[in-house]
């Protein structure tokens, strides 16, 4: 962290591991308002409930997303990790008990795309929270 400023500065690793934690919030939604179907929608051009609150969910937290890298604060990039890993956590289960997707499948996306950036995200954040 630029100390003049308290500024994050973003490397490499750090950009790719918020790209993996924050595309799936907008491609997402994107599906679903698209092809309400993949999502088990109602009708032709409906969302069900579910799938609604999954948009609206992922939406804001993607914003809150960017707007936390535009100020480049890491306290705030650090808690909106944090909160989609806790988020994540949760889900995992819940795909498993009300849809009835391959499980190799989903460890290897939620390990792949959800938990692994995750944790190093919190790491490179937690050492920057915590240089002077």
């Amino acid at each position: 962290m630029n100390s003049s400023t308290n500024k994050l500065e973003y490397s490499w690793s750090l950009y790719l591991i918020l790209f993996l934690l924050i595309s799936p919030m907008f491609f997402g939604p994107i599906i679903a308002l698209l092809n309400p179907q993949f999502f088990e929608g109602l009708g032709d051009n409906e969302l069900s409930l579910g799938s609604t609150l999954f948009v609206a969910r992922n939406l804001a937290i993607g914003l809150a997303f960017l707007f936390a890298i535009f100020m480049r604060s890491a306290p705030m990039i650090f808690i909106l990790i944090l909160v989609r890993l806790i988020t994540d956590l949760i889900d995992f289960p819940a795909f498993q008990i009300f849809r009835e997707s391959p499980l190799i499948g989903q460890i290897i996306i939620f390990s792949l795309m959800c938990y692994l950036p995750a944790f190093f995200g919190l790491r490179i954040l937690w050492k920057e929270i915590k240089s002077p």
